[in-house]
């Protein structure tokens, strides 16, 4: 095994859903996850392909977004490091709903679509685990249709960050976030200017501190109801 494919294959070994699997289980994952290399602005998957594979974030930083006919980029959520996502559209069998894109160059991590079936029809602490993720994922859509419809720009930048800090849907996130003001304005559906002046909103709030290379938070608590 060459060294890319073992570090590749430790870091599939610390997320949280394969610390509960069998030494068995874990071989055949390893076996056929892939890994993808996409640079910044590239996609990770395309809006209306037939789904093949569950997506893991290894290094990195990715969102989910859609064009409205009118050409407006509308943001549904950011993935970090340790982050997976389309587990609902492999279970439902169907074409992806939305682009997938790298907001920085991005390490991907690929199981395709059997795997991920026998996962969960051979391990019930996998299933358990995909209940959890999708009820989170539910949570966290339903919060964001609400701060989208009635939070200012100050506060959905707030949200934005906050919904970063989800254990289950993204563990190990630290507070110092490596993420740059031109991405919380992606995230956030924001211009770099109107974000970076909410976050200059919320340190003189004393919930975060910009940092070169970083915005390091102070008060994730502040963050999420940040004028609730």
């Amino acid at each position: 095994m060459n060294s890319d494919k073992a570090s590749f294959n430790q870091l599939l070994r610390q997320t949280i859903w394969a610390q509960q699997l069998t030494p068995e289980q874990m071989a055949r994952v390893e076996a056929e996850t892939i890994e993808q290399f996409v640079p910044k602005g590239g996609f990770v998957c395309r809006k209306g392909e037939m789904v093949d594979a569950w997506i893991g974030v290894i290094e990195g930083l990715i969102k989910i977004n859609n064009l409205s006919p009118e050409g407006k980029s509308v943001t549904f959520a950011g993935v970090p490091a340790g982050g997976w996502i389309g587990e609902g559209t492999l279970l439902k069998q169907e074409h992806r709903k939305y682009d997938v894109t790298a907001l920085r160059d991005s390490r991907i991590a690929r199981m395709p679509s059997k795997t991920f079936m026998w996962l969960l029809d051979t391990s019930l602490p996998f299933t358990r685990f995909l209940l959890m993720q999708l009820n989170e994922r539910l949570g966290q859509f339903i919060g964001m249709v609400e701060f989208d419809r009635l939070l200012d720009p100050d506060a959905k930048v707030a949200r934005c960050l906050a919904a970063l800090f989800n254990p289950h849907l993204y563990p190990g996130t630290s507070t110092l976030l490596q993420i740059s003001q031109e991405e919380v304005g992606y995230l956030s559906g924001a211009s770099r200017q109107r974000a970076n002046q909410a976050l200059q909103v919320l340190e003189r709030e004393g919930l975060l501190k910009v940092d070169y290379g970083g915005i390091q938070i102070l008060d994730l608590e502040g963050l999420r109801n940040f004028r609730k």
